[in-house]
């Protein structure tokens, strides 16, 4: 709403002005610059009036946006610590080997990426030479999330300094032979280089948040010193469009995080585009990460628009740079100098004035060039603000070029994402601008060679006393972490025994085992309790008072709670990280825990509960984010299934995350029953990930809300329970009744138990119940038996013989879709039949919903006696008479 004169209402007219003639003085002095000088000068003058209050202490909002000009002036850049010369040599041989890596694949249709690194080609090479440490000093080093298409950058470098040969960099995209390098930064693949996959864009930025987060965690809870670890993350200018790229850039300011540098390369291009075409992404970046709280350094311009600035006393050419958008500068870097003269310097009188001092050589030096992320100098400076700067994290923008040095053909075009190869007259143009000592001769059969100055040249000397004084290669992946004791075993008796006439969930169950779990003498402080604001949902609220919730603040306030047992208490040295409304800022810091026994050496135990609806489908991109970076932990699927959590409706019924997890290689995913179960599977989770031969997998456990008495473990079935399935009670009935086996899982065989009763009680059926704790893991032992079957090898799979000379046929039942069971209907010998919940969920009580799926137990019981009438073994009156009984 507008006052009559439509000027806008300030929350200034809010507060009494106790001066109002000072006030007006203020404000006819601004009108008389405007009206004298121009309004650009008055403009000028209030922002350096701001800046000067900001460093004087005045407490006022910060400008979000600030000239398009570099933040360290020239006359500002601290003495370079290094060889320019040799460096840029070095520079030189990456770039080429990283071109001509990506061009000999092409041969053989693999593909690559050869502009990304050519842009931004001196970001790493100031960083590898100068700030980031490696890990041979105290293990941790400095954690570096690479742009993924710069891998072959990384790569050239790691040949260069004798980490690969060419053999390897000619066998980039092609690793089935076991000797290749993967196309993007992947652990799995290549595990003694990458620690961080990053391609999947997005992911790299939030996880380099909660990665610094949580070396601060380890710091605060005197886990390890990781004071002198810096996290550094490099993404590009488009990838900052995705929302994970800037959903916890308040969380990294909010919380300090000085020890965090982003790296994002200002090519202004997307994949296919410009990032802005009529906008400016620079500008609305520093926006975006001054208004979250980071320090933002912008390094935009090379050493050769020194002197355009000097000659800009009217201020004409800073307006200018602010005004052209993005898609137009990106043109100007393709047109001759004529072009420029008109269309940039014509735009108004002072600005030709200018151009006439130029000559048409600095003219296009500064317009295809020269710009802040090609001069080692210019990163140097703007990296060493960075990591000086103290109590919040710093953004560094730097302005480049998409394919920088790669020729004409490449420079600024909007294919050159896509395009995959220089030509031989390219290359010989490259080399001489490079200046490479790069024969002719050496192009034998139209093929591109690789360049190396040689083991013991001043180039590689160099380049590995850089490392060597800043702690090793870089980037590197160490695992040192050994193997973690067996917890004491009175954790699990406790759920061994049942629960006896009390009820209990599954889901109480498990954080019941985690509480004593974490009082552990040996291994208690390892573990890492994640989740996302539901903690009291899910009966964790006794953990508070006791673990603490981290905050490196600790508790500044008296909590409203404070006189009640289960208060909420945060701590400097909390253990559980309570991170809010955000299921992907969770899973970023179980990743962070689940791989700190790489990252720090030091093995923690993350579990990550939450709604099982709001994990995988939320957040599956993340989940083979861990399993590429070998995470290691427990990942719980709360209040699961499509029919327990009663009245929520559609959206929070999960009926298919299991489907979503058993796509995953490194998940071994469970649905136990019983308390004892849940115990069993973690008991033997612990060994498989943190024993003496630790594997690189991690665990989805489903649990439920559903209070059940809980009963004592039988004698014998550990087996059983990790493998997949055992029979938990055998079904009576009169001798010679017919006979079926019924499989269920999790909380569906509560039903099943029902419908045994009433399968002998109203029909004379025997139905033996079966306990099937992981549908997946029956399913990954049945096709491992058929590759070694491929092998020459006779192997049973562990369902088929379980179920031998298991009498009548099968019928399958829980509260998944049908398809979850299905996955091991094939390596079951007998008939087979599966109940599940398919479709939307809805709201309802359990057994309304139960019945509305067709898998409570008269529903059960109806359908396994149609399995025996289609045998013969029961009329096929009896399906149609238990139909009216049941009301079905």
């Amino acid at each position: 709403m507008t006052d009559p004169v439509g000027k806008l209402p300030s929350e200034l007219d809010q507060l009494p002005d106790r001066d109002a003639e000072e006030t007006a003085e203020w404000a006819a002095s601004l009108d008389a610059v405007a009206e004298h000088a121009g309004p650009h000068r008055a403009a000028y003058l209030m922002r350096r009036t701001l800046q000067h209050a900001e460093k004087a202490g005045v407490a006022l909002p910060r400008l979000l946006e600030t000239d398009y000009v570099n933040t360290i002036p020239t006359t500002a850049e601290p003495a370079f610590d290094g060889d320019e010369e040799m460096e840029a040599r070095i520079t030189a041989w990456n770039r080429w080997n990283a071109a001509a890596m990506v061009t000999r694949g092409s041969r053989f249709g693999v593909g690559g990426h050869i502009a990304t690194f050519a842009s931004a080609a001196w970001l790493y090479e100031t960083g590898f030479n100068h700030f980031f440490r490696g890990k041979e000093s105290d293990g941790s080093g400095d954690q570096l999330y690479i742009q993924g298409h710069a891998s072959p950058g990384i790569y050239a470098r790691a040949f260069l300094d004798g980490r690969l040969s060419e053999q390897q960099l000619d066998n980039f995209r092609q690793e089935a032979g076991g000797n290749g390098l993967p196309s993007y930064p992947h652990p799995r693949r290549l595990p003694w280089l990458w620690e961080f996959p990053t391609v999947s864009m997005g992911l790299g930025p939030l996880s380099a948040i909660y990665q610094a987060r949580f070396n601060r965690y380890l710091h605060n809870r005197g886990i390890k010193d990781t004071a002198n670890s810096h996290v550094w993350a490099f993404l590009g200018d488009g990838e900052m469009d995705e929302p994970e790229s800037t959903a916890a850039l308040a969380l990294a300011a909010r919380e300090r995080l000085d020890n965090l540098t982003f790296v994002v390369n200002c090519n202004l291009q997307r994949l296919d585009g410009p990032v802005r075409a009529n906008f400016k992404i620079v500008q609305e970046l520093e926006a975006q990460f001054r208004g979250a709280g980071w320090n933002v350094v912008k390094s935009l311009w090379g050493s050769a628009w020194d002197e355009l600035f000097q000659l800009d006393t009217t201020g004409a050419l800073v307006r200018r740079l602010r005004e052209v958008p993005d898609a137009q500068f990106q043109t100007y870097a393709t047109r001759d100098v004529a072009y420029i003269r008109e269309h940039f310097f014509g735009a108004e009188p002072a600005l030709v004035e200018l151009a006439r001092l130029l000559t048409d050589a600095k003219i296009a030096e500064c317009f295809y060039t020269s710009r802040g992320g090609h001069e080692a100098r210019k990163v140097y400076a703007a990296y060493k603000a960075a990591v000086e700067h103290k109590g919040a994290p710093t953004v560094i923008l730097a302005q480049t070029v998409k394919g920088y040095t790669l020729g004409k053909g490449f420079e600024s075009k909007n294919a050159n994402h896509q395009m995959k190869k220089l030509t031989i007259d390219e290359f010989k143009g490259m080399r001489d601008l490079l200046g490479l000592p790069i024969a002719d001769s050496a192009f034998v059969d139209g093929l591109v060679p690789y360049g190396h100055p040689g083991a013991d040249s001043p180039e590689v000397r160099y380049l590995q006393e850089r490392r060597a004084a800043l702690g090793g290669p870089a980037p590197a992946r160490r695992v040192h972490a050994a193997a973690l004791p067996q917890p004491e075993e009175r954790a699990f008796k406790a759920l061994y025994k049942g629960s006896g006439k009390q009820e209990m969930a599954t889901t109480m169950a498990f954080v019941r085992l985690m509480k004593d779990l974490m009082r552990d003498k040996e291994t208690g402080k390892r573990w890492v309790p994640i989740v996302p604001d539901e903690a009291r949902t899910f009966g964790m609220e006794s953990l508070f008072p006791s673990a603490g919730i981290y905050s490196p603040l600790g508790q500044t306030y008296e909590p409203v709670d404070r006189d009640q047992l289960m208060y909420y208490k945060e701590a400097k040295d909390g253990q559980i990280l309570n991170e809010g409304i955000t299921e992907a800022g969770a899973m970023a810091d179980f990743i962070a825990a689940a791989t700190s026994y790489a990252t720090h050496g030091e093995t923690m135990i993350p579990f990550y509960i939450f709604y099982s609806m709001f994990g995988w489908q939320r957040t599956g991109d993340q989940m083979w984010q861990l399993a590429d970076q070998l995470g290691k932990g427990f990942i719980v699927g709360a209040t699961a299934g499509r029919t327990t959590l009663t009245g929520e409706g559609l959206q929070h019924a999960d009926g298919h995350s299991h489907l979503i997890a058993a796509t995953n290689p490194a998940s071994l995913n469970y649905d136990p029953a019983f308390a004892y179960e849940v115990a069993v599977i973690v008991k033997d989770g612990l060994r498989r990930m943190y024993g003496p031969d630790a594997e690189d997998v991690f665990y989805y456990l489903t649990v439920y809300n559903e209070p059940k008495p809980q009963p004592a473990m039988p004698e014998g079935v550990e087996e059983g329970i990790v493998k997949g399935l055992y029979r938990f009670k055998e079904g009576s009935a009169e001798a010679d009744a017919p006979r079926l086996q019924l499989l269920a899982s999790g909380t569906a065989i509560h039903w099943a138990l029902e419908a045994q009763e009433l399968l002998a009680a109203d029909w004379n059926v025997a139905a033996d119940v079966w306990s099937a704790t992981s549908w997946g893991e029956l399913r990954r032992d049945a096709l491992e038996a058929d590759e070694a079957l491929l092998r020459g090898e006779q192997r049973t799979p562990y369902v088929t013989q379980a179920l031998e000379g298991a009498p009548g046929p099968v019928l399958a039942v829980s509260d998944w879709m049908r398809q979850v069971p299905d996955q091991i209907s094939q390596w079951v010998e007998q008939d087979w039949s599966s109940l599940g919940t398919d479709g939307f969920g809805l709201s309802d009580t359990r057994e309304g919903a139960r019945r509305h799926f067709g898998v409570d137990p008269q529903s059960i019981t109806v359908a396994a006696l149609a399995q025996l009438a289609r045998r013969g073994e029961v009329p096929a009156s009896a399906v149609k008479e238990a139909r009216e009984r049941y009301g079905l």
